[in-house]
């Protein structure tokens, strides 16, 4: 198809042109990361899941504390933690395992960066759907019935760095509109939606509001 060689193409050209540019943000944050808590310089989080439910590891900055997954869902002190989590769509606003580093790269995106590397390995889009967790996706599916068909038409493509939802500053709606508004990109994708979607992500990021 067309669509999906233009579009490897696009994220090939996109993910080496960003690398090369945010080469310096990569050293400084790695550097900044290292001096600021224990652990490795990329996140230690499960698989998520990509194109037709394949798992694939996804490659984040370190931004919270080292095995901050497994501390949250094992560690009996984060019990209370962990339901929020669940009950609040798999998010938390004051999250007490984001480090002092961690708390800015989120913000302004920058842990995402690596995950341009993912795009070159072809486990990733540079747009795209949101890139889930197995279990996030299987509870939410329990919460959200009504999201299944939705649910299988954004698992028929590739997750992306960025993507709808996150340039359009609504990253906090829950999953049921997240979904759908997934869906509806991957119903009607093109070169130029994903080019519109890619000119609106810097300020996105700037500002803020496109933190995922």
């Amino acid at each position: 198809m067309m669509y999906d060689a233009s579009k490897r193409i696009l994220d090939i050209i996109v993910a080496v042109i960003a690398l090369v540019i945010f080469s310096p943000a990569i050293l400084i944050t790695a550097l900044a990361i290292r001096m600021d808590s224990k652990g490795p310089i990329f996140a230690d989080t499960p698989s998520r899941v990509g194109k037709n439910g394949r798992p694939f590891r996804m490659f984040k900055f370190r931004s919270m504390i080292e095995n901050a997954h497994e501390v949250l869902t094992h560690d009996p002190k984060y019990k209370k933690l962990f339901e929020e989590y669940k009950s609040g769509n798999y998010k938390l606003k004051n999250d007490p395992r984001i480090t002092k580093v961690g708390k800015f790269i989120r913000k302004y995106s920058i842990d995402e960066i690596p995950q341009f590397l993912n795009v070159l390995s072809g486990d990733m889009s540079v747009v795209g759907p949101r890139a889930y967790y197995p279990d996030e996706l299987v509870q939410q599916q329990k919460n959200y019935p009504k999201t299944k068909n939705a649910v299988n038409i954004v698992m028929s493509v590739k997750p992306g760095i960025t993507g709808v939802w996150q340039v359009s500053g609504r990253s906090a709606i829950n999953f049921d509109k997240r979904i759908e508004l997934d869906a509806q990109y991957a119903l009607k994708r093109s070169i130029l939606f994903d080019l519109a979607i890619i000119a609106k992500t810097p300020l996105a990021m700037l500002s803020g509001k496109g933190a995922m």
